[in-house]
């Protein structure tokens, strides 16, 4: 996954070395916006390598500039920028939000992909009614670690038809449970971090949550697109 360019870098040189299962994503994080000049033509030539599968990732986040505009308008601008580059080399985006829902809906909607898939709602944390729209857009919805200890999202994680969700560990950070209380006891010393294997305990709590078996969550297929 890139965050900015040095990441995004050296995420496709890493994949590049191996002929399959390791594939690479070029943006530029919105927490990383103002610190160096933006240039799209750099993450387009990135991009356009065969192993970059996706554009991301990108998206908005306040959290560090809730009273810059300035910055908050940058975030913007160059996440259109992103979603026009996913448009023109039909790939698709994967989308970071920190409760910013609304405004990025608007901004896909203005600016729609037009393509299957679009991308994904990386780490989703919002509403119900939310994500039934970026669903009929043609988006896919990610859930983290955060949804064994959280019940906020067992509405979502329902509804959403099984061959749209997604897991992931967002790894090294939001380690599920068991291991995030385990990080809690003081021998562990905030460690383990999350690392991609605990991935199985968030397809465990989506099986949990929807009544089915956890062999069906991790035997899940979805659609091909071409």
């Amino acid at each position: 996954m890139g965050v900015d360019y040095e990441t995004s870098k050296k995420a496709v040189e890493i994949a590049e070395k191996y002929d399959k299962g390791i594939y690479a994503s070029a943006a530029l994080h919105p927490h990383n916006i103002g610190e160096k000049k933006f240039s799209i033509s750099k993450y387009k030539k990135l991009a356009q390598d065969n192993r970059v599968v996706a554009i991301g990732e990108t998206g908005l986040d306040y959290m560090f500039c809730e009273n810059d505009k300035k910055v908050q308008e940058a975030q913007k601008k160059i996440f259109i920028q992103h979603l026009e580059l996913a448009k023109e080399l039909k790939k698709p985006v994967i989308i970071h939000s920190r409760r910013l829902f609304p405004e990025i809906l608007e901004i896909v909607k203005n600016n729609y992909l037009k393509i299957k898939p679009c991308g994904v709602l990386h780490c989703y944390m919002g509403r119900w009614s939310y994500a039934k729209e970026y669903l009929k857009l043609g988006f896919y919805i990610s859930f983290t670690g955060l949804i064994t200890y959280a019940r906020d999202y067992d509405k979502i994680i329902k509804n959403t038809p099984l061959e749209r969700i997604l897991i992931e560990t967002d790894a090294p950070y939001l380690p599920p449970e068991p291991i995030r209380s385990a990080n809690k006891k003081p021998e562990f010393k905030g460690k383990p971090r999350n690392e991609p294997f605990y991935v199985k305990y968030v397809a465990q709590k989506i099986a949990e949550v929807r009544g089915v078996s956890y062999k069906k969550v991790a035997n899940q297929d979805f659609p091909r697109y071409n």
